[in-house]
């Protein structure tokens, strides 16, 4: 059953939050929409392929590793090409030419004009953390530790599983629940005792397919109904709303206290 915020959920058992970076911290989700538009728009015409719309990156792209989205797309499309390699330059026409063709134009818009976190996801980190709360920070992108530092919140975290962290460690990314299960582990803590916090319907899938105490989505687009399919417990529009319920949960003397907890480890891009 998916609950509203206005019930006062009971979080007083979570002890662990792993959130998603883009979109449910901060607003970089925008700049990958627009990075991947300048990527996919001109590329899909040159193919005479359906034009790319703003319903594409939620369908295909959201959540996921990059070159898993650029597979996603292009399959959606029945555009077939080369994997290539890593290495590949952003110009060639490969999975991973084209991945890092979109990286490019990702690092080139967050360099101009910069990133801010939400205001009401940092309160609610603010309050997260005065309840005694762990926090991990659990994201598809290999720039998560750049989009952190320029929104002034990387010293908040205690781990951070991110794209190069997973690719290192050869973890499946979402919707597999594999990254943040890594996440609750390093923080030392069980599933169950663990919140995921998503926006995209990758994340949700991946929260739902983990035994996690609880899946938040937040609703940055993909739509309430959307993500209550596809697993989330509570969705709602910013994570302030759900402060009442750190507040009610921080008067508990073992809310927050992990049990047996061994030292997290911090991760960054690989």
């Amino acid at each position: 059953m998916t609950h509203s915020p206005d019930e006062r959920l009971d979080l007083s058992r979570i002890r662990g939050w792993l959130f998603d970076l883009d979109g449910v911290l901060t607003p970089t989700a925008t700049v990958h929409m627009h990075a991947w538009a300048r990527l996919f728009t001109p590329y899909l015409e040159q193919h005479g392929a359906a034009p790319y719309t703003e319903a594409d990156y939620f369908a295909h792209i959201d959540g996921k590793p990059r070159y898993d989205g650029v597979r996603s797309l292009l399959a959606s499309r029945g555009i077939r090409i080369a994997e290539g390699e890593v290495s590949d330059a952003p110009e060639l026409d490969t999975v991973h030419g084209l991945g890092n063709r979109k990286n490019a134009a990702f690092n080139e818009t967050l360099a101009d004009e910069g990133v801010a976190a939400y205001p009401a996801s940092v309160a609610f980190l603010d309050a997260v953390q005065a309840a005694g709360c762990h926090v991990a920070v659990v994201s598809s992108s290999k720039n998560a530790p750049a989009v952190l530092a320029a929104a002034g919140i990387a010293d908040r975290f205690e781990v951070v599983v991110d794209g190069g962290y997973a690719a290192a460690e050869r973890l499946p990314g979402k919707p597999a629940p594999d990254t943040f299960e890594r996440a609750a582990e390093l923080l030392g803590l069980p599933t169950t005792a663990c919140a995921v916090v998503e926006d995209a319907e990758s994340g949700v899938q991946a929260g739902a397919a983990g035994d996690f105490g609880l899946v938040v989505g937040v609703d940055r687009g993909v739509g309430r109904g959307t993500l209550e399919r596809l697993g989330a417990d509570v969705v709602v529009d910013e994570l302030d709303e759900l402060i009442p319920g750190i507040e009610t949960s921080a008067g508990d003397p073992t809310a927050g206290a992990p049990a047996d907890r061994t030292p997290a480890t911090r991760e960054d891009d690989a």
